[in-house]
């Protein structure tokens, strides 16, 4: 990855709403059996929403800090400055000096330049040298502060041998960090040391990218400061770009017949939510994606496609449900999976201007949203509704704004914090979305990413979810006449 271009225009900072571990959700439950000694509530303790508030300041003042080194590097090293210079030179001198000053003071912007190949070079020179500007300061105390609000809900991250690792993190302690890490694993075990550290995982990155050594992946870190998507990784800062040579498939659709298993399902499917869930389970994540078509109650033919999310069993494999696909539907709209699903209704002959629903889980569901930003698709089919169980979309906008988004989110699941938006995250979704959150009993992931565990909470402890998500997408009642399993395919 190049270094992010700190001349663009800086995101600033939304006005503080609720996140994602608060919205539309469930009261905190209380730590499952078995790991109550992990977290402690102290009493006295700040209230995350001002800790929230106070790193959302922290937040837009190192962006601003950010923005005013940019600007004057690159007032220094502009054309109009030399001519200046030229026919001014005791002032341009005197000028040039309190820049300078300003750029490197403790008290000013403490090493702040970058911009443009000067400003860079010396961005990456203080990098490497283990300068820590006002920026980087204000940015580190904003992403602790995350963190603690983060600690208020989930007692875990509470407890010594967790805020071990994140105290490591926030000072920059590597060593420390990978002594924490060890262990954090060694105690709980890979699964539930990995769900421990996921609300603050995005904010545990950032801070590794800012406070390391190399200074091509800082780009990562301010990109998740200011509340985008990050088009780069946060250890080496490769680009997003690099991502499609590995993911260059066509992408096509095959008609097939479904297995017994999947039959069975199928037979008894509804137009629930619940129903909807258990289907993308039995269609499994190696390749099938299903076509139903429903004469709905007003007379009106509508459509349904069901998309299952990642298999983790290879890097990559010969469909586009894979875990090279998955990073590429979570940075482009344009890949793999979006490009089969395409193919699959042209093969089955939907008809153009057509209603459309998606529910997809994980990748199913960010794939969906992929297509619902798709200007060409959404002028092609009436997209109505796009259903997400579990699925990392918040960086996604469709291009219909008549789209209905619903989202539903297990807030032990680790998947959908990878659009950068986790519980500790100050910045929200669009006000007419639907997102419905909530704490379960399964915890460990996989296990709380599962089709099965989203299933279980919306027919059971959350079934008031279940209601509103069903009342939402009651044009879709009908008779189903038609459920058509189809083969993805890369080529």
């Amino acid at each position: 990855m190049t270094p992010q271009a700190v001349d663009e225009p800086t995101r600033r900072l939304p006005e503080r709403q609720k996140p994602k571990a608060a919205a539309n959700d469930e009261p905190a439950a209380p730590p499952e059996p078995g790991r109550t000694d992990l977290g402690r509530t102290e009493p006295g303790r700040t209230d995350p929403e001002l800790l929230i508030a106070a790193s959302v300041l922290l937040a837009d003042a190192a962006l601003t800090a950010r923005q005013a080194g940019a600007e004057l590097t690159g007032a220094l090293g502009s054309w109009r400055f030399g001519l200046e210079a030229l026919r001014r030179p005791a002032w341009a001198l005197g000028a040039a000096m309190s820049c300078t000053k300003a750029l490197t003071s403790p008290a000013g912007l403490g090493f702040g330049a970058n911009g443009g190949l000067v400003g860079e070079l010396a961005r990456m020179a203080g990098s490497v040298t283990y300068r820590r500007p006002a920026k980087v300061a204000m940015a580190v105390d904003a992403f602790a502060l995350r963190i603690r609000a983060a600690a208020a809900e989930h007692p875990n991250l509470d407890a010594p041998v967790a805020r071990r690792l994140t105290d490591a993190m926030i000072a920059g302690d590597r060593i420390e960090a990978l002594r924490a890490l060890h262990g954090l694993v060694e105690r709980l075990g890979v699964t539930r040391a990995l769900t421990t550290v996921s609300p603050v995982m995005m904010e545990l990155l950032a801070l590794l990218g800012l406070l390391d050594e190399n200074p091509v992946n800082d780009g990562f870190s301010w990109v998740t400061l200011s509340g985008g998507v990050p088009t780069t990784d946060p250890f080496l800062g490769l680009p997003s770009s690099l991502i499609k040579f590995l993911n260059p498939g066509p992408g096509r659709a095959e008609r097939t017949e479904p297995d017994s298993i999947l039959a069975k399902v199928l037979e008894t499917s509804r137009n629930d939510v619940v129903s909807y869930v258990n289907d993308i389970g039995a269609l499994g994540n190696h390749g099938l994606a299903l076509l139903r078509r429903i004469r709905c109650a007003d007379g009106a033919e509508r459509h349904v496609l069901l998309l299952p999310g990642t298999s983790f069993a290879l890097l990559s494999n010969s469909t586009p449900q894979d875990v090279i696909g998955a990073f590429d539907g979570c940075l482009r709209t344009d890949t793999t999976y979006t490009r089969a699903a395409r193919n699959l209704l042209e093969r089955a002959g939907v008809p153009a201007g057509s209603e459309l629903m998606i529910v997809g889980h994980s990748l199913g569901g960010l794939t969906g949203m992929n297509l619902a930003s798709d200007p060409e698709f959404s002028a092609t089919y009436r997209l109505t509704h796009v259903i997400a169980v579990g699925s990392p979309i918040d960086g996604k906008r469709p291009a219909d704004h008549t789209t209905r988004v619903i989202s539903l989110v297990n807030k032990h699941d680790v998947i959908p914090t990878l659009d950068g938006r986790g519980p500790a995250s100050p910045n929200d979704i669009p006000a007419h979305w639907v997102e419905l959150s909530w704490l379960d009993e399964s915890y460990d992931y996989p296990l709380s990413h599962a089709p099965q565990a989203y299933s279980d909470s919306l027919r059971g402890p959350i079934a008031h979810h279940r209601e509103r998500v069903n009342g939402l997408i009651g044009a879709y009642d009908g008779e189903i006449t038609g459920n058509q399993p189809y083969m993805l395919r890369d080529k």
